[in-house]
């Protein structure tokens, strides 16, 4: 048998088929649970198979684990020689190689930097300083939703003006404009950019999108429905000249409205391409089928989308309960108990379960509760590592000695750890290069802004300088990151920051293994790529998987209860699933209930995924009365259980109810 006969032989008839496929457009519809991934790599494989050169294949995803992952079961499936290997990354990682090359045709330099959210958060706060606002005010993290918000749509501060609607939005839309212009005079990009200014470039520049889209014979995009609109036009770009394009995702699984996807792009994936095939793979690995049952019911009241019907290749299993409870102090003891119960008996560990939640507000009482009977548990979503001070403190070091004009490293570090340089020294030298349109840095070294300082103040800059000339020798040596990190670590005594900012020791202990943490990044970074270079490093990082709630891939520790939101749930499964808060305002939630039919099948969405998280067991509870503001109110169980339950006329009684009465709150009765 054949390589590629071997290949095939290890799927079930819907996956072959769509693997056998090799030219034209295909959308995979994978339903959750029937081995996405395993399409994906094995099409890959078999391409490579049939005589395409890995090089010349593209896999889009929209993290890098599930990147990394595509590419450790290639290689487990076929031989890639070498640099002779697909292109596997996010959307981000893929336009930053694009910008590393091309930035240049829109006056970007070729080292711009790219800020993360405190760095772009730091921009914001300065750009409020500077713009009036005319009684509007603004904190700057909404600000910096709105700005995300508006570049995922695709939109440049002319077209966000344009779109106003009140003198709100039409003060953002200014604030918008006045920070991509200091964004552009700091030769910098924020995570955002990294899309719309590829597409930008696509369009202004038709040469180089010519030379992009000849470097692939084939594309796949793994999570189709997850994209946004800049995703979604510079991928069909990329994959017009040639029509190899694979698209595989679910509309069923779109949850992510709100940070610019949009569900109608695998929707209309035949109007888009008139020639596409469309494989189903229906067959689920995960569930048993009554959990699928509940699930297919559930999601067929979802009229937009591609029909399919989730089967189990596992068989039958315990009917998925629902419960009620008088509210949601009782809703966690109950819940907490089963687990104890559970863990006690030895039927499951503590990491086989999850309680799944809508919003952050329902965590309280389960936390409580499972503190209170000594159950560890971990809360899925918490800040992220790379949003961590200690990391983007040394982050913003490594920055600094890759390219000393980076005003915002510099500021963050000229005084991490405290080395004498108060905050009016660093005003007096931010407002001279203000003066001068100068980089800080070049500021810095020149003297002659230093009248008035006192000498212990000056000995301290020129020790600030010195220790970054110093550190930028070591990063031109052949050192590797991870060397050079902890060199730097040693010479600003980075120890000594953890200490000063640590209350208690256990705090202490944290940060220090953030800190390991970075350096294990860097050392895996140095083996990975032995001639890799600071900024490529820096790039990684400015690419990691920021902004997703999936926790996909992520490995939990099996002693520890999981706490997760039905957002952060997509892409993981578990045992025994417990699905809380069933109710009308919180799923659907209110703000869905207020924006009509569209919103609510995003939330039947949600459950969806929620549902099918389950292996083996589920729970699905509402409670009869939940306190909100203070008083205990009487609650509506959720129009989705009635679904599930096949009761259609229920649900429509309820979602009439729940529509009429999200009317009466908008006209304020």
């Amino acid at each position: 048998m054949t390589r590629s006969g071997q290949l095939l032989a290890e799927l079930n008839p819907a996956q072959r088929q769509a693997v056998e496929i090799l030219s034209g457009p295909l959308l995979v519809l994978a339903g959750a649970g029937t081995g996405k991934t395993r399409v994906v790599t094995y099409r890959m494989a078999n391409l490579i198979c049939h005589g395409v050169p890995p090089e010349r294949i593209l896999a889009v995803t929209f993290t890098r684990k599930a990147a990394g992952e595509m590419l450790s079961r290639l290689r487990g499936l076929v031989r890639l020689r070498g640099n002779k290997r697909p292109l596997v990354g996010t959307f981000h990682a893929l336009c930053l190689e694009v910008l590393r090359r091309h930035a240049a045709c829109l006056g970007y330099p070729r080292g711009f930097a790219i800020y993360d959210r405190g760095d772009q958060l730091g921009v914001i706060r300065s750009v409020l300083r500077e713009v009036a606002t005319g009684g509007v005010s603004f904190r700057p993290a909404d600000l910096a939703a709105m700005f995300s918000t508006w570049k995922a749509r695709g939109l440049w501060p002319h077209q966000a003006a344009a779109q106003a609607h009140d003198d709100r939005t039409h003060v953002a839309a200014l604030l918008y404009r006045r920070y991509q212009q200091a964004l552009r005079l700091a030769g910098a990009m924020d995570f955002d950019d990294l899309l719309l200014v590829t597409e930008r470039l696509f369009e202004e520049h038709p040469q180089v999108l010519q030379e992009e889209a000849a470097r692939f014979d084939h594309i796949l995009v793994d999570e189709y429905q997850d994209t946004n609109p800049p995703q979604y036009r510079i991928i069909r770009r990329l994959a017009r000249p040639h029509g190899n394009f694979c698209a595989v995702g679910d509309d069923d699984q779109s949850i992510y409205s709100w940070r610019g996807a949009e569900v109608e792009h695998i929707l209309r994936f035949r109007r888009d391409w008139p020639q596409a095939r469309i494989i189903r793979l229906e067959e689920n690995y995960r569930s048993t089928q009554p959990i699928l049952d509940m699930a297919n019911r559930v999601i067929a009241f979802n009229l937009a989308r591609h029909p399919k019907k989730l089967r189990s290749a596992r068989g039958p299993g315990p009917k998925p309960r629902v419960v009620a409870y008088e509210d949601e102090e009782e809703e966690a003891r109950a819940t907490v108990a089963q687990i104890l119960a559970a863990v006690r008996s030895r039927q499951a560990r503590p990491g086989d379960h999850a309680v799944l939640f809508r919003t952050n507000d329902q965590l309280r009482p389960f936390e409580a509760e499972l503190r209170r009977l000594g159950l560890a548990y971990t809360v899925v979503g918490s800040t992220s590592f790379f949003d961590r001070k200690e990391v983007r403190d040394l982050l913003a070091y490594l920055k600094l000695l890759q390219r000393p004009e980076d005003d915002v490293a510099l500021l963050r570090v000229i005084n991490t750890p405290g080395r004498g340089i108060g905050q009016q020294t660093v005003e007096s030298l931010l407002a001279r290069a203000v003066e001068q349109n100068r980089p800080v840095w070049q500021v810095l070294q020149d003297s002659s802004w230093r009248q008035g300082l006192s000498a212990r103040v000056q000995q301290a800059l020129d020790g600030f300088v010195q220790l970054v000339q110093q550190l930028r020798r070591q990063a031109r040596g052949r050192r590797g990151v991870a060397g050079l990190l902890e060199h730097l670590l040693e010479s600003v005594d980075y120890q000594r920051e953890i200490q000063r900012l640590s209350k208690t020791q256990e705090e202490a202990l944290q940060r220090q293994k953030s800190v390991q943490g970075l350096l294990e990044t860097a050392a895996a970074f140095d083996r990975q790529e032995p001639r890799g270079s600071l900024r490529q490093f820096l790039d990684q990082v400015a690419v990691a998987d920021r902004g997703f709630a999936t926790a996909e891939g992520e490995r939990f520790d099996p002693d520890q209860v999981v706490l997760i939101t039905l957002h952060g749930a997509k892409g993981l499964e578990f045992p025994r699933v417990f699905l809380v808060g069933m109710e009308e305002g919180l799923l659907p939630h209110r703000h869905a209930l207020a924006e009509g039919d569209r919103a609510i099948d995003e939330e039947r969405r949600l459950c969806y995924v929620g549902i099918t998280r389950a292996q083996d067991v589920l729970v699905l509870s509402y409670c009869r009365h939940r306190l909100r503001r203070g008083r205990r109110k009487p609650t509506v169980p959720s129009r989705f259980l009635y679904e599930a339950a096949g009761q259609a006329e229920m649900a429509r009684q309820v979602a009439q109810l729940a529509g009429q009465a999200a009317a009466e709150q908008r006209l304020g009765r």
